[in-house]
């Protein structure tokens, strides 16, 4: 599937431009000021302007609703950092190592991190559309700007790195060795068409093709064809090191499905459920070992589903990859909100690191 086309882009610009000072009188669930330009931080979804794109849909899907988890989860009191203990994981982690805080940020910007073979990792900007370069020692420089809104990334074996841009009209971008779109559209429209979501859980193929989630979870082959592959919300996604099977988490649950040459899945099914429910990133590590973020910390299965335990962390983290030297130390985001519900209300995110017995993958980013 080609991009959209640059008349139907000329088109949609000439319709938003007309249409982003128009104030919305519907209520919002949350509240929502007015319009901004693409790569403001601003998701889709959240853009006021969506709704006039949403219109041109041949079938225009229903408008979109936060979901009251999260809208709880917005106004909900501060906690933590929360007291914790880790017990060993034989070949995963020893007993009673601790987190160490090494860089804070504030807003949606520290999200869908991959590691570089230095031992360094690339995290995702939402808010500042930039992507930020971090040591372990916690020294961060910004690598890319202008991601219009990027907020998920996958580096293949290859050395090919590609974001996922949140912003009006979703797309897979190639930020290296070439900077180029690989993908915004889905059966001839803007994803937006499929329902309200969040370009997301990012995953890259060796021969170029990106996995991604909107409303479910979709591939985008190198020739810009986008196929949906599995029909459920997935938060947190990885292949296996020989890229035969794909994970997915999803309401809870793990699930994996076999990759075809062509990018496609078979065979989907689930592979566990996720102690303490919840799910968010994703990573494995050299042994073909799942782990998997979510309020209780990092869980870890091995390839067959068998949980083999938690590592608890000070805050609910959202996203975890290896780096450092060796690729043996665990980078995790865990963000918190302060005053939540409040005018002055803001977002921390934190990175931590964690030494390792496990190496992770060291062929692929993530």
């Amino acid at each position: 599937m080609k991009p959209l086309s640059l008349a139907f882009l000329f088109a949609l610009g000439a319709v938003l431009t007309a249409n982003a000072a128009q104030p919305d009188r519907r209520p919002y669930p949350v509240p929502i000021s007015k319009a901004q330009p693409a790569g403001s931080g601003l998701q889709s979804g959240l853009d006021l302007r969506s709704e006039v794109l949403r219109a041109m849909c041949k079938q225009p899907p229903p408008r979109p609703q936060i979901p009251a988890a999260l809208l709880a989860r917005a106004t909900a009191p501060d906690v933590g950092p929360f007291p914790y203990s880790i017990k060993a994981i034989p070949g995963v982690v020893d007993a009673d190592v601790k987190w160490k805080l090494i860089w804070v940020q504030t807003g949606n910007n520290t999200d869908g991190m991959v590691g570089l073979p230095d031992g360094s990792v690339l995290i995702a900007q939402n808010d500042n559309s930039e992507v930020v370069r971090l040591t372990p020692e916690g020294h961060a420089t910004v690598a890319y700007k202008d991601t219009n809104t990027g907020g998920s990334l996958a580096l293949n074996k290859k050395g090919e790195l590609f974001i996922a841009e949140r912003s009006l009209i979703p797309s897979i971008w190639q930020l290296a060795p070439e900077r180029k779109l690989i993908a915004n559209s889905y059966k001839g429209e803007a994803l937006e068409c499929q329902g309200s979501g969040v370009m997301d859980s990012a995953a890259a193929l060796h021969n170029g093709g990106v996995y991604f989630a909107w409303t479910g979870y979709y591939y985008a082959s190198p020739d810009g064809k986008v196929t949906k592959v599995f029909d459920q919300p997935v938060n947190g996604a990885t292949l296996s090191p020989d890229e035969t099977r794909l994970y997915m988490g999803s309401g809870g649950n793990l699930y994996v499905g076999d990759v075809g040459a062509d990018g496609m899945l078979s065979n989907t099914r689930m592979l566990a459920q996720i102690p303490g429910g919840g799910n968010d990133g994703a990573t494995v590590d050299s042994q073909g070992r799942i782990y998997i973020t979510g309020d209780a910390g990092v869980r870890v299965f091995e390839p067959d589903g068998k949980y083999l335990g938690t590592i608890p962390a000070p805050r609910r983290l959202v996203d975890v990859v290896f780096g450092g030297p060796g690729k043996k130390t665990l980078f995790a985001i865990g963000p918190h909100q302060v005053n939540p519900g409040a005018p002055d209300s803001q977002v921390i995110d934190e990175v931590y690191i964690l030494p390792m017995l496990a190496q992770g993958y060291l062929e692929r980013g993530k």
